[in-house]
């Protein structure tokens, strides 16, 4: 295989996710409700409803308080997804050093949203998004693999 269609299939999956990343961010920066988005997983984790926590006068507040939360973690979401786009735009990951760091990044990434999802909310709609985020990375490191040799 011809090593320019090898290097693609290296860092084009990383921009994926990256993109992903950011897209993901913004939705969740401009959702009005955006605990809404996952909002059956949330309640069996809160082992409530929405409707029945807002009802109740002591969290009147609760509502502004989640929209501060989720708008910090989707400006976290988009924020990574920037950086990550604009090291690999930049790079090409064109070197094994920027290949290895990154990936070691987005391993470390992708464990913790493992650990996360199927501790606390394994029936989130989110779950084939980690599969399809798990299948760009594995591509990537599989072609670096091929790159080497």
């Amino acid at each position: 295989m011809d090593k320019r269609l090898i290097h693609n299939f290296i860092w084009i999956p990383i921009l994926i996710i990256a993109i992903i990343a950011i897209i993901m961010g913004v939705v969740w920066i401009s959702h009005p409700e955006p605990w809404l988005l996952d909002q059956v997983p949330n309640e069996v984790l809160l082992k409530n409803t929405f409707e029945n926590l807002f009802a109740d006068e002591i969290n009147l507040y609760l509502s502004s308080y989640l929209i501060v939360i989720y708008k910090f973690f989707g400006l976290w979401l988009m924020s990574i997804g920037l950086l990550m786009f604009n090291y690999v735009y930049i790079t090409r990951l064109g070197t094994e050093l920027s290949r290895t760091s990154i990936h070691i990044i987005i391993l470390i990434i992708l464990t913790g949203m493992y650990v996360l999802v199927f501790k606390f909310i394994p029936t989130s709609p989110f779950v084939p998004l980690l599969y399809l985020l798990t299948a760009l990375f594995v591509t990537s490191i599989c072609f670096s693999f091929k790159l080497g040799e």
